[in-house]
């Protein structure tokens, strides 16, 4: 019996790598995500990491919800199963041999997008084992949705149809391709209903987490999916292409397989999970680096840097810094090259140290998604105009841009910025020249450039409490955000408008 399931294992391995269509799913759509991810994200201090464990959820929804329902569909309109059933094999014995197949291709197909995203910057993640126990818990509860389709599926492209009520969906409102905090709240009570939710979780805290040990309601969640799943498949299992699932009468299982979604939902709701301040691959981050979009020239100047920041970077994934300038490349080539001492306080930075420490070539661009700034031929939607307006009447009153300490309060007002870009909120391209206006009206010239250059190389000095302050403005609450992330972007904010009033930026 063994050996019949381990021969059919491999003949549905090889049978998958003849079959393009499954391919495609199993692994050119995945590459592709990584790509459009890449793209997306690649000012991002550590390329990918923050959103591996969506990218990880999306090669298992391909090869469990498209490639194992398109191929048990497709051998079973063939006459395959029909002819299994003929064979002194247990039932049992091939389904569990197609599932282990399937199993090892999405392992693959995983590892392939690993390497790739580890290739482009992304370090190894921080639990490996953790990770695996992960995925296969995963693989297992979307696996049982694929059996559930291709057990309602009477064609191949009936599969497709199913498919894609399943991954769209959580694609958008299932905290898979649309960050949770993004999503309005209605959206973000819906999306407990759907595992998607519960992968990313899973998946981003062994990579860039405390573990797996750290989502145990979400392991325990897909369990349930993936057996209920599994069960309800069995109960519907057919052999034959002439039973239509519409004539039989054994369909009621399918309500055992969305009761577990139900009562998974409903326990989330009642645990009090939805929020996500605490939950997803926010919560599961370690703290952002500083070094977002700003390289550092000089390797002794990096050095003190991370010193200032050790304390909240412990932890982190492994630096990754972008490409040096080219002065950097030659000093690199010359050999150790000595460089002036840090200043120690914002009133002590000379331009020199501006010059030595910053390099405005490798910043996001202003017409991206990461920092966006409109430019004056930008005009807003009449919805987004009124709250724009709004943020500007309100912030001359918004305390934390009065305190009294100067770099204190350029900071709160470059977190106004910050918060929005990280809500990916339609106001966040024409916040910024509001919050430039308010710091350049409040701080002589001379002083803002000392004050900016001493935010991008120390952002996470000072206190973060006036994030919490900026719902006063009328912007959503930031208790969704990690502060270290919106720390970091208002750095980079800084450096933009740095490099505006020293002329290594075209203001526009």
């Amino acid at each position: 019996m063994i050996r019949s399931a381990v021969r059919h294992c491999i003949v549905s391995m090889r049978l998958y790598f003849r079959n393009p269509l499954a391919m495609s799913y199993g692994y050119l759509f995945p590459t592709l995500f990584l790509a459009a991810y890449w793209g997306l994200y690649r000012y991002d201090r550590v390329p990918l990491v923050r959103h591996i464990g969506e990218l990880l959820t999306v090669t298992v929804l391909g090869g469990a919800c498209f490639g194992l329902p398109t191929t048990l569909v497709s051998e079973r309109e063939k006459g395959v199963w029909r002819r299994y059933r003929l064979m002194p094999v247990p039932v049992g014995s091939l389904v569990a041999s197609t599932f282990a197949a399937r199993y090892v291709l999405v392992v693959s197909a995983g590892l392939l997008q690993l390497a790739l995203a580890m290739m482009i910057g992304m370090p190894r993640p921080q639990h490996p084992f953790d990770l695996w126990v992960a995925f296969t818990v995963v693989a297992f509860a979307f696996l049982g949705c694929g059996f559930v389709i291709a057990m309602m599926a009477d064609t191949v492209p009936a599969v497709q149809a199913l498919g894609q009520t399943i991954f769209l969906p959580m694609l958008i409102i299932g905290g898979i391709a649309v960050p949770l905090a993004s999503l309005p709240d209605w959206a973000q009570h819906a999306s407990a209903f759907f595992p998607g939710r519960y992968a990313v979780e899973a998946l981003q805290a062994c990579v860039a987490g405390e573990g797996i040990g750290s989502t145990l309601f979400s392991i325990m969640a897909l369990l349930v999916i993936g057996f209920a799943a599994c069960t309800a498949g069995a109960m519907m299992f057919r052999w034959d292409e002439h039973e239509r699932f519409a004539m039989r009468g054994d369909r009621a299982w399918l309500v055992l397989a969305l009761a577990a979604w139900a009562a998974v939902g409903t326990a989330a709701e009642f645990r009090g999970r939805i929020a996500t301040a605490g939950t997803g691959s926010t919560a599961a981050l370690a703290p952002a680096s500083p070094q977002v979009g700003i390289p550092i020239t000089s390797a002794s100047r990096l050095q003190s840097l991370r010193a200032t920041t050790a304390e909240v970077a412990a932890g982190a994934a492994a630096p990754s810094t972008p490409p040096p300038s080219t002065g950097a490349r030659e000093n690199a080539k010359a050999g150790p090259v000595s460089s002036p001492p840090h200043p120690t306080s914002w009133q002590a930075v000379s331009q020199a140290d501006i010059d030595a420490d910053l390099t405005f070539d490798y910043l996001p661009p202003d017409g991206g998604i990461i920092t966006p700034i409109a430019t004056a031929a930008d005009q807003p939607d009449p919805s987004t105009a009124e709250a724009v307006a709004n943020l500007a009447h309100a912030l001359p009153q918004w305390a934390p841009g009065s305190v009294s300490d100067p770099v204190q309060r350029v900071r709160n007002l470059l977190y106004v910025a910050a918060v929005p870009d990280l809500l990916q909120m339609d106001v966040e391209r024409y916040v910024p020249a509001i919050v430039y206006e308010r710091i350049l009206g409040q701080t002589e010239r001379s002083e803002l450039i000392k004050i900016l250059y001493w935010i991008a190389l120390h952002p996470f000095d000072d206190d973060d409490q006036a994030i919490g302050d900026v719902a006063a403005l009328r912007l959503p609450p930031a208790s969704a955000l990690n502060p270290a992330d919106v720390r970091a972007r208002a750095a980079v904010y800084g450096v933009k408008l740095l490099g505006r009033l020293i002329g290594k930026i075209d203001s526009k």
